[in-house]
């Protein structure tokens, strides 16, 4: 995760921002899908769903770096933390260096804690979707490994319906240029990383992964998901419970 040694090869991946663009045909059908866009906190009912005591629900993708996947999860309206970790591997409390050799089987993820009441988790599958490419198996762009893989960790089965619904449709609609190859599989662990991979953008906004990859990345998410974002942007001294 420590890019500064690959500047040159980030330029590259403009293209993920012409990218991002075509893709919001697909957000638009699953719009359409839900009734126009997703009702707040308005997922279908369905059985498996689970509430924490303080009616907050998790959520757990896994989408490429989580420093951008963070970054961009953090921004949105009714998610009230976002801790990066590890999740889908064969080893307890794995090692960032451990996973980094993708023998672990384990991918890299955000877990998110969100309240339904002001967004629900169909609008968090918009986003999803939308800001990664779902694709290319075990890749991001330059990042290579099974650890960077595309996963939806499903925590119940409603979780389980919507995501394949929504993967189906997408593929239906010919929204992707190539098969969603995302696996959808059951939430068993999760592992929180090292506390220096926590909020990192909001850290380390200078560093130049942060500039020249996730900035972009979060300008574009910007403009398409503005009304979904927070009144402001999470700073350097947000915390990220564990």
């Amino acid at each position: 995760m420590h890019r500064a040694k690959r500047a040159p090869v980030w330029l590259a991946r403009r293209r993920v921002g012409r990218w991002l663009f075509g893709v919001l045909a697909g957000v638009v059908l699953m719009n359409h899908l839900t009734g126009s866009a997703p009702a707040t906190g308005a997922e279908p009912a369905g059985q498996g769903r689970v509430e924490s005591g303080d009616g907050l629900e998790k959520a757990t993708f896994g989408a490429g770096c989580f420093w951008c996947v963070e970054a961009v999860f953090q921004r949105l309206k009714g998610v009230q933390s976002v801790v990066s970790g590890y999740s889908g591997g064969r080893v307890k409390n794995p090692t960032y260096k451990q996973v980094c050799t993708g023998r672990t089987g384990h991918a890299e993820v955000v877990q998110i804690t969100y309240d339904p009441k002001q967004i629900s988790f169909a609008e968090l599958l918009e986003v999803f979707w939308a800001t990664h490419d779902p694709t290319t198996r075990n890749r991001q762009g330059n990042d290579v490994g099974p650890q960077y893989r595309s996963v939806i960790f499903y925590h119940n089965d409603e979780q389980k319906r919507l995501a394949e619904h929504y993967k189906q449709k997408l593929d239906e609609s010919g929204a992707f240029r190539a098969p969603i190859v995302t696996e959808i599989t059951a939430f068993r662990e999760f592992f929180p990383a090292e506390d220096y991979h926590q909020n990192y953008f909001n850290l380390n906004p200078n560093q130049p992964y942060c500039q020249f990859v996730i900035q972009p990345k979060l300008d574009k998410f910007k403009k398409v998901f503005g009304h979904k974002l927070k009144d402001t942007s999470p700073g350097p001294e947000t915390a990220q419970p564990k």
